[in-house]
């Protein structure tokens, strides 16, 4: 799973295994590692209850609630992404979005892209 976030923008990417993974069991995780034994640790959830896409951060996990219904849509589409905003009550919002990641259409080297998408501009399954 990729992350970015931009200001109070989130966008997390998911590879094939990841979107049916979550699709599957409702939820996928990552962890980034840092010095002295820190985490920070990075969630997509499912959830029947979810009504829109929701942003959480308590404990150094970043949590992405997704309505259940719409991962079940994404995951068996060729949907790209679930998009939403969420007010912060303070006349600001979080911006969520959470893609199926595709490959480039340029091999990068070092880039292990086994499990993303094929990219729809390259015209086969392949970069």
């Amino acid at each position: 799973m990729k992350l970015r976030i931009r200001d109070n923008s989130v966008r997390l990417r998911l590879s094939q295994s990841e979107v049916a993974d979550l699709g599957r069991n409702g939820m996928v995780s990552a962890r980034t590692v840092f010095p002295a034994g820190r985490t920070f640790d990075y969630v997509v959830e499912s959830s029947p209850a979810s009504v829109t896409p929701e942003g959480f951060f308590s404990n150094n996990v970043m949590t992405v609630r997704l309505p259940e219904a719409d991962v079940q849509a994404w995951a068996s589409s060729e949907q790209v992404s679930i998009t939403g905003e969420q007010s912060l009550g303070d006349g600001h919002t979080l911006t969520l979005l959470v893609e199926k990641d595709f490959a480039c259409l340029a091999p990068r080297p070092g880039e292990d892209e086994s499990d993303m998408y094929p990219h729809p501009q390259s015209g086969s399954d392949t970069c």
